[in-house]
């Protein structure tokens, strides 16, 4: 539990200072004056000033800010003020941060290209990848087959197949098909957990046309590339990781219009802090793959038009040159402080949520830790 804990500040400091370095480069660069860079939240523990910014380490190691002169829209006679400065240029040092965001997740993906990422590698793989550590592992499960009653799931390693280890799931496959209707004892191993057998015979089940043990298996490995293919798959795999979360965000969203309930799948600080815990169990590779994944969330979340985010302050500039007039600065101000209330609203939901679905497990953590 402790581990974890350090694992999720350590994962959601980064995501955020990254994010906040952003703004603060961008900000610097367009000749604003930022007043304060701060790693973490008041009350401050130390602090030092240069070139009339005051770097500071904070009490509550959860992120950071910057405070950048001008952001709430006074000062804007000074011209090294953020509300002075053009529409093109506070667009610019607003999308930074999501725009860092991004850049880490590719990055951090690259990097897991370059050592090597979990992959399924049935067929042809890019030229230039480099395989280890071959596994045959269970794809999917049928409902109602002679593998779904065995407690086999999706991930389970298939060690050996009647006393035979297969590399390769093309062979396995072929091998339990002609053996299974004998039967097939098949000895797999979960995620962190001692190996199990399971005695599968073959029978008819509901919409295969042959009789079968219901069980689809893949060779998965650890699929490693030359530095400059990482780096070009990085890019590819956080484009096409961000398109993927954009059409989730937009179901959750239809859902919560039309039902007016929040996704079961949303998950807040809890569950985000106990699926760190065990994306790190898995490996450190997974715990790359993972911190990436949260970096393009973070970075698609604020990026949306919604007040108090990054994407809401783009909003009302885009709003701005449309009506080209300033938006009333009390007007935009309500607005912010409305959209923070409804997220922190969110926020309860769905940390309320995940106390109800992970408490058992923390609360055993504790147990443990104190030796109840």
């Amino acid at each position: 539990m402790l581990l974890t804990a350090l694992l999720f500040i350590i994962v959601l400091s980064l995501l955020v200072f990254v994010h906040e370095l952003g703004h603060f480069l961008m900000a610097r660069k367009m000749g604003m004056r930022v007043d304060e860079f701060g790693f973490g939240f008041p009350p401050r523990l130390w602090g030092i000033k240069r070139g009339g910014t005051i770097y500071s380490i904070n009490w509550i190691p959860l992120g950071g800010f910057v405070k950048i002169k001008g952001e709430s829209g006074e000062d804007r006679t000074d011209a090294d003020s953020f509300a002075s400065k053009p529409a093109w240029q506070r667009f610019f040092v607003l999308v930074a941060g999501v725009t860092m965001n991004w850049l880490l997740a590719a990055i951090l993906l690259s990097g897991t290209f370059m050592v090597g990422a979990p992959s399924v590698t049935d067929g042809e793989l890019p030229a230039g990848a480099r395989v280890r550590d071959p596994v045959v592992r269970v794809m999917s499960v049928l409902p109602e087959s002679p593998a779904y009653r065995a407690g086999i799931v999706s991930g389970d390693a298939v060690l050996s197949v009647n006393g035979q280890a297969f590399q390769e799931a093309e062979l396995a496959r072929q091998f339990i098909t002609e053996r299974s209707g004998e039967g097939v004892t098949l000895v797999l191993q979960r995620e962190n957990k001692e190996a199990y057998q399971a005695e599968l015979v073959a029978e008819q089940i509901p919409g295969v046309e042959t009789k079968a043990v219901g069980v689809r298996l893949v060779t998965t490995a650890l699929v490693s590339y030359p530095p400059h293919l990482a780096v070009v798959y990085g890019v590819v795999a956080t484009a096409t990781t961000t398109r993927d979360i954009l059409f989730a965000f937009g179901g959750l969203l239809r859902d919560l219009v039309l039902t007016g309930r929040v996704s079961s799948d949303l998950s807040g600080p809890v569950g985000i802090a106990v699926m760190t815990g065990q994306a790190a169990a898995l490996g450190f590779v997974h715990l790359l793959q993972f911190t990436a994944l949260l970096s393009i969330n973070l970075a698609i979340i604020n990026i949306l038009p919604f007040p108090a985010l990054d994407g809401g302050r783009v909003f009302f500039i885009a709003m701005e040159k449309l009506r080209r007039r300033t938006v009333s600065q009390y007007a935009e101000t309500i607005a912010h402080n409305i959209g923070f209330l409804l997220l922190m609203g969110l926020v309860l939901i769905v940390t309320y949520r995940d106390v109800v679905r992970f408490g058992g497990q923390i609360l055993g953590t504790v147990k443990s830790l104190f030796g109840a």
